[in-house]
């Protein structure tokens, strides 16, 4: 392998090495599930990003992204946040970085999750968001779902992969059973 290449976050690798180290090595992720919480902590609204597929379609999907070398849980939930919402999201993050689950993706359809491009292991936390997410980077929307809607297969057939089955687990553990 060639090295490692600099960016804002510290060395990371490049796109070559990347792809030869996720054709071997399970990557770590984090997914954040956006939730607005009533005064009480009672899921009052679940967050969901619209993006564009490569095949020209449209899918739901919560903020996720790779742990960057030398960078805690906490550091790698608030950088993809504000990538994909904003600075005036304000995510309110846990002190300790104890998932709600943690989900395993598989190149290969029927084993789990499934992601295309590489065998990945992501930590979700649900973390409440105090401000006005934004859209950003690849994201086209954002929109707020009550808890009842989730449980609606139309929105649930719209999610990427995997998010359906957190989402229904988020509301499960809340007590916002279908």
């Amino acid at each position: 392998m060639s090295g490692v290449a600099s960016g804002d976050q510290g060395p990371w690798l490049s796109p070559y090495d990347l792809d030869y180290v996720r054709e071997r090595v399970p990557m770590v992720y984090v997914e954040a599930i956006p939730v607005r919480l009533s005064p009480d902590g009672d899921l009052e609204a679940v967050g969901m990003l619209l993006r564009a597929t490569a095949e020209n379609g449209l899918q739901r999907s919560f903020v996720s992204g790779r742990v960057l070398f030398h960078e805690n849980l906490r550091e790698a939930l608030l950088r993809h946040i504000e990538k994909d919402l904003g600075s005036m999201a304000f995510p309110r993050l846990p002190h300790t970085p104890v998932p709600l689950t943690v989900a395993q993706y598989f190149p290969t359809p029927g084993y789990g999750f499934h992601d295309p491009r590489q065998h990945s292991v992501s930590l979700v936390y649900p973390i409440p968001l105090g401000g006005d997410p934004q859209p950003s980077d690849d994201a086209l929307d954002f929109s707020w779902f009550e808890p009842e809607h989730c449980h609606d297969p139309a929105l649930q057939a719209e999610m990427v992969d995997g998010h359906a089955q957190l989402l229904c687990l988020l509301l499960n553990t809340t007590g916002n059973y279908a």
